[in-house]
């Protein structure tokens, strides 16, 4: 086999978007994986053990990306999944009529591959009017997890 043979198509170094944790350690507030969406658990409810030994947590979450309510039903000692969650601040450059948006961050990096928020409503055209056209500075806060991004918040600058 020859070096022409041997070709890389990736350059991802490999990490996952998920990591592994027991079901009883997740807490309110924290993310889980729910029918493959990554989900903010809101509430928690903790069965007694039953006559098979495991006691059972009821996950009720919303999904951060959408905001629809999920339920999940996992034994406590057993494990699931917990998405990897990021978020960045961003400055808007510009908003184009399609509500594709363009972002520079402290660093003078730019991101054009992010739309303004159609959840809730009327959310991204709070932000295009706040926005004014570029008269105003407007950081946003764009949240990050398993492949997808959104905007979840912004703030007008003095």
């Amino acid at each position: 086999m020859s070096d022409d043979d041997y070709v890389i198509e990736t350059t991802d170094a490999g990490a996952t978007a998920t990591i592994p944790k027991e079901a009883g350690q997740i807490k309110k507030g924290g993310f889980i994986m729910i029918k493959g969406r990554p989900c903010k658990v809101i509430n928690i409810a903790v069965s007694k053990t039953g006559k098979h030994g495991h006691a059972k947590c009821n996950f009720t979450a919303t999904d951060i990306f959408t905001g629809k309510k999920l339920e999940d039903m996992t034994p406590a000692s057993h494990g699931t999944t917990v998405p990897i969650v990021n978020k960045s601040d961003w400055e808007i450059i510009d908003i184009e009529e399609d509500g594709s948006l363009t972002l520079m961050d402290e660093g003078g990096n730019q991101k054009v591959d992010v739309n303004l928020p159609t959840i809730p409503d009327g959310y991204g055209d709070e932000i295009r009017a706040a926005w004014n056209e570029g008269e105003n500075t407007i950081s946003v806060t764009v949240q990050e997890a398993v492949g997808e991004e959104a905007v979840v918040s912004y703030k007008k600058e003095a």
